[in-house]
């Protein structure tokens, strides 16, 4: 076997994990090579977290330019161009994808853009050839779920995928979970004036979250007449028609299935991170993950904070209170419209909700402008056992959303 076939280490699939564990790799002086059937950046580069939030930046503005003479800013023939918005997406993605290649060939990582296989302990194969490594790393990733009776048709019943390659605005769509993907699509589709129908089989949507939080983002889809079918779940799909099992019937122009990822692993007896081992399926975990597996920076998997964006964010880490016995937690609330900053943003809608056990923080729960920032400063005082009464000694600056972890401390 020729010496650029032998490598410390080889990486199969080149998103957060994998590109994460090669960099580390790299930086320990170990030789990487890393395989890429499709294109590096994975899912949350290509189609998922950043496509995602290019688009729903757009969409925000554009919700908020619609309110803009409230703040003494007059606009006429307001309007969207849903093709510029995508263009844009794509842009973004592109540009990033660019830096990322650039950067792993810079740190002296070995790419090959070709579908690999495990063939023994210590060999990959791909394009015909045979790569020995002494440690091989899975990351393959996970791919959008469907049902037997619910299956994709990529034209009326639309993946996560799929809904990203839209070039023009649906009159109307109905979304089957509401999950961070079904919940942050809800609020791009409603922000451009789309109809949009939610159903979500659990009692209350975003059904991970906290119980205050599902309640507060009902609330918010009420306001913006988005429609729930809470406890509720498609029986069948009959040309172009949607049945529930309430009975109701709706005809939307398509559908966006979002119920979770299956992880795509059909490797055995190999190291395997990121969202293709089947545990939480985000890329920050993904990451942490690679860190550990590489540089052993081992973390706690009970402090993996989530994030939902759109406007106002939705974040939380740790328990949440459903979870928590009565009587055995202390609860602190602080509403966001106490705060200075939320008037001068426009933005007044949430709150920061603490839980806390024997004076240590176990669960933090935010509907906020900033939450995804906010739940950070939280998960910091968590992972580092800091107590409330050492986290009151903390000066938080004004006028700012921190400053309501600051209130909340107090309560």
């Amino acid at each position: 076997m020729s010496e650029n076939c032998k490598f410390d280490l080889g990486i199969i699939g080149g998103g957060p994990a994998g590109y994460t564990a090669a960099f580390h790799a790299r930086a320990k002086g170990l030789s990487v090579v890393l395989f890429e059937k499709d294109k590096v950046g994975g899912v949350c580069l290509n189609r998922g977290c950043i496509p995602t939030k290019a688009i729903l930046h757009s969409a925000e503005l554009y919700e908020e330019m619609k309110a803009s003479s409230e703040l003494g800013i007059n606009l006429e023939n307001l309007s969207v161009d849903y093709k510029k918005v995508v263009e844009r997406k794509n842009k973004v993605v592109e540009k990033i994808r660019k830096s990322l290649e650039l950067a792993l060939k810079n740190s002296g990582v070995q790419t090959i853009n070709a579908e690999a296989k495990v063939v023994s302990d210590n060999q990959i194969s791909a394009d015909d050839k045979v790569y020995e490594c002494a440690s091989i790393i899975t990351a393959t990733g996970a791919k959008p779920k469907d049902f037997p009776n619910l299956r994709f048709d990529h034209e009326f019943v639309l993946s996560s995928d799929d809904i990203l390659n839209l070039d023009t605005l649906p009159k109307s769509i109905l979304i089957i979970g509401s999950g961070a993907i079904g919940i942050e699509w809800a609020r791009i589709f409603s922000a451009f004036d789309v109809d949009v129908s939610i159903v979500e089989l659990a009692e209350h949507l975003l059904p991970l979250a906290d119980i205050e939080v599902s309640k507060r983002v009902e609330r918010i889809f009420k306001a913006k007449k988005i429609k729930m079918f809470l406890a509720n779940s498609v029986d069948k799909i009959e040309d172009k028609k949607v049945y529930l099992s309430s009975g109701d019937v709706l005809e939307p122009e398509v559908v966006l299935l979002a119920v979770g990822r299956t992880p795509e692993n059909s490797f055995e007896n190999v190291t395997c991170i990121g969202d293709a081992c089947g545990k939480i399926q985000l890329a920050h975990f993904a990451i942490k993950q690679a860190v550990a597996e590489v540089d052993g920076v081992e973390f706690d998997e009970n402090l993996v904070p989530s994030v939902v964006y759109g406007c106002p964010e939705i974040a939380w880490v740790g328990s949440r209170e459903q979870d928590l016995d009565e009587g055995s937690y202390k609860k602190s609330n602080v509403l966001i419209s106490a705060l200075g900053k939320s008037h001068c943003d426009n933005c007044l809608d949430g709150f920061i909700k603490i839980l806390s056990r024997d004076g240590k923080i176990v669960g933090a729960h935010i509907v906020s402008k900033e939450a995804s920032a906010l739940i950070q400063q939280i998960t910091i005082a968590m992972q580092n056992n800091i107590a409330v009464e050492d986290l009151k000694k903390v000066c938080f600056a004004h006028p700012t959303y921190s400053e309501g972890i600051f209130e909340c401390l107090f309560k």
